[in-house]
C-alpha cells in the first residue's frame, strides 16, 4: 500500500510552561487550605497514618498532566517516579521530598517491583503523603493494580489519579483517530512484553476487521506481531504504524503495512518507547496529514 513518516512538530517544554505548572499548583493549593482536607498532606490528618496516590503523569507533554496530579505532586513528601516521567514535571516536586528514581526502562529496572512494593509500604508507614509518579496511566500496563494489591494487603491508604494513557497521546498528536465509525468500532489495548517474556497474545482476538489494536512495549517483537497477526486474517496490507515518543518534541514515526512495518521501522531506527496502532484509521489521510511516501522493500 504505502509507508510514510509521522512527523508532528511539538514545541519543547519552556520555562514558561513549568512556571505555569508550578504556578497552578501552588496558588490552588493556597486557596484549598482551609476548604478541602483531601488535599493536605495526609498525615496533618492523622499523625501516624500514610497515604499513596498511583498517579499518571500522562504521555509526555507536560501540559497533559492533569490539575489533581499537578497539585498532588506539589503537596508530596515523598515522590517515586519512572523513567518516562519528564524533567518539566519533576520540577513540581517540593525541594524538601524524598525523590526515588525506580527506572521501569525495558530490560533495566533500578528496583525490581518487589522492591517498589516494599518502599511505597515502607513511606507511607512513615506517615508521609507518597506519589508513586507512572508514565501515561497507572492502570494501563503501569502495574498500578500490583502497587495497589501490595499497599492493601498491608493495610495502607491508597488512591489511583488517572493519566492520559499513551494510546490516546499518540492518536491526538499524530491525527490518527482511535475510532471511527466506518472504519473502527472496537479498540484493544495490548501489552507485548508479557510477564514471562514471551509474546503469547490472543492473536485470533487481535486480528479481527474493524477494529484498532494498539500494543505497547512491542517494538522488540514487532516481527513477531506482524507475523502473527497476519497469519491469524488481518491482511498484509492493514495499515499500520510505529509512533516514537508521543506528544513529546522528540516524536517521530512510519506508516506502512503491516507486512512491512518491521523494515520500515528498522529504516527509520525507531526506538522505544513506541506505540504499534494496527487498523484501518492508520490510512486516513485527512486526519493523519501525513504524506504519502515510497513503499519500504521488506
Amino acid at each position: 500500500m504505502y509507508a510514510g513518516t509521522l512527523s508532528t512538530t511539538h514545541a519543547a517544554p519552556s520555562a514558561g510552561n513549568t512556571r505555569a505548572l508550578r504556578s497552578f499548583s501552588l496558588t490552588h493549593r493556597s486557596r484549598a487550605q482551609g476548604n478541602d482536607a483531601v488535599d493536605k498532606p495526609c498525615h496533618a490528618l492523622s499523625p501516624r497514618t500514610g497515604k499513596v496516590y498511583l498517579v499518571g503523569a500522562g504521555p509526555g507533554d507536560p501540559d497533559l498532566l492533569t490539575l489533581k496530579a499537578a497539585r498532588l505532586i506539589s503537596n508530596a513528601e515523598a515522590v517515586v517516579y519512572d523513567h518516562l516521567v519528564g524533567p518539566a514535571i519533576l520540577e513540581l516536586i517540593p525541594p524538601q521530598a524524598r525523590r526515588v528514581y525506580v527506572g521501569k526502562e525495558a530490560g533495566n529496572h533500578a528496583l525490581p517491583q518487589d522492591g517498589i512494593n516494599a518502599l511505597l509500604v515502607e513511606f507511607a508507614r512513615e506517615g508521609l503523603q507518597v506519589v508513586r509518579l507512572k508514565g501515561g496511566d497507572p492502570f494501563i500496563f503501569g502495574r498500578g493494580g500490583e502497587e495497589m494489591q501490595a499497599l492493601q494487603a498491608a493495610g495502607l491508604g491508597c488512591e489511583i489519579v488517572p493519566g492520559v494513557t499513551a494510546a490516546a497521546g499518540a492518536a491526538a498528536s499524530t491525527g490518527i483517530p482511535l475510532t471511527h465509525r466506518e472504519h473502527a468500532q472496537t479498540l484493544v489495548f495490548a501489552t507485548g512484553h508479557l510477564k514471562d517474556g514471551t509474546v503469547n497474545l490472543d492473536w485470533n482476538a487481535l486480528a479481527r476487521p474493524q477494529q484498532t489494536v494498539v500494543i505497547y512495549m512491542g517494538l522488540g517483537a514487532l516481527e513477531i506481531i506482524s507475523r502473527e497477526l497476519i497469519a491469524h486474517g488481518l491482511p498484509a496490507d492493514t495499515p499500520a504504524a510505529v509512533i516514537h515518543a508521543a506528544t513529546t518534541p522528540a516524536q517521530h514515526g512510519v506508516r506502512s503495512t503491516l507486512a512491512q512495518l518491521p523494515a520500515a521501522v528498522r529504516a527509520a531506527a525507531i526506538q522505544a518507547p513506541a506505540l504499534i496502532m494496527v487498523g484501518e484509521v492508520v490510512a486516513l489521510e485527512s486526519a493523519a496529514l501525513l504524506p504519502v511516501c515510497s513503499t519500504v522493500a521488506a
